[in-house]
């Protein structure tokens, strides 16, 4: 079973670059096991729609396997717990 990480971010959020960094770190982490994919919401409707399903008020915004699991961005540490405990 694959855990879905999504990352909402803007193109203009400062903090949204470090958000996405550290997932991609976990991927590097779980391989396979983790499917990680970056959302911008300014750069098309859809996304802009997706987060809005979401109810996603700030970013960044991590979703893992459909729920809000953090709003601003985790250290790497407790983006790697979270998803080891869903292993």
């Amino acid at each position: 079973m694959t855990i879905k990480v999504e990352v909402f971010s803007t193109n203009s959020c400062p903090h949204c670059p470090v958000a996405i960094e550290v997932a991609e770190k976990a991927k590097d982490k779980f391989g396979d096991a983790i499917d990680v994919e970056s959302v911008k919401i300014d750069e098309s409707m859809e996304n802009r729609q997706r987060a809005i399903d979401y109810q996603i008020m700030a970013v960044p915004t991590i979703i893992i396997d459909g729920e809000v699991a953090f709003v601003g961005a985790p250290t790497e540490s407790q983006l790697i717990e979270k998803l080891e405990s869903m292993l």
